[in-house]
């Protein structure tokens, strides 16, 4: 095989305009897996590996975020007994993390997320429809960790693809609460303060802006979706 027929069979594109305009490339579902295996002990086995956070800077229609949360799910059936899969599958959602900035990637990667999830649920025989708590916290979590933004920017991006209002690409921390199993605090951040934390200046990074009290009330992560603030 020549490299440039290597190239074609690994790459994924859609029409020329958009590959031109954004450099719009898609990794096939196979290369997904070979990259996960590098980090498979983490990803399936560490422990607390359903809370090992994943971000997805370029997410695309998320196959890599897909492929994250199949293999954690899978991973679950494994080490935690039944009972606890509906609580510790969310705790593995909201691990998850992506940033895409075209409307119908956007749109494509949250409803595999979602897909993923219920499919999941629903091999096991667990209710899981917009009926229940568990897929309305499902659907929550995904629409706040899976956001439409630029993330050269650092700005969310509206319906119309114009960086809205200047709006930063703000994330969500989802933490356990010590002693209270299948309850959850969450926490905000800017990806510009993740960004300089990372070089090393921690006194930047903004959790709920510094000095200020968390809005959030910490509660079950089945009920997220319900948002108690203070």
């Amino acid at each position: 095989m020549t490299l440039t027929e290597e190239i074609i069979e690994v790459l994924v594109v859609k029409p020329r305009n958009r590959v031109k305009a954004y450099g719009e490339v898609f990794t096939p579902r196979h290369m997904v897996d070979r990259m996960l295996d590098l980090v498979r002990a983490e990803l399936e086995a560490a422990p607390n590996f359903v809370d090992k956070t994943f971000l997805e800077p370029a997410a695309g229609d998320g196959n890599f975020l897909v492929a994250i949360l199949h293999r954690k799910l899978r991973a679950l059936t494994v080490h935690y007994p039944p009972e606890a899969w509906p609580t510790e599958s969310l705790f593995a959602l909201a691990s998850i993390y992506g940033v895409e900035l075209l409307e119908d990637n956007h749109a494509d990667a949250r409803n595999a997320m979602l897909e993923e999830f219920e499919s999941f649920h629903a091999g096991h025989e667990i209710p899981c429809d917009l009926s229940t708590d568990l897929m309305r916290a499902a659907t929550f979590l995904v629409e706040t960790n899976i956001v439409r933004g630029n993330m050269l920017s650092g700005f969310l991006v509206d319906e119309d693809g114009s960086e809205a209002g200047q709006a930063l690409i703000t994330f969500s921390w989802w933490n356990r609460v010590d002693g209270k199993p299948g309850m959850v605090q969450r926490e905000t951040f800017t990806l510009e303060s993740l960004r300089k934390q990372a070089q090393g200046r921690e006194d930047l990074f903004d959790l709920f802006n510094v000095g200020q009290e968390n809005p959030y009330l910490s509660c079950p992560i089945d009920q997220v979706h319900k948002e108690t603030t203070r």
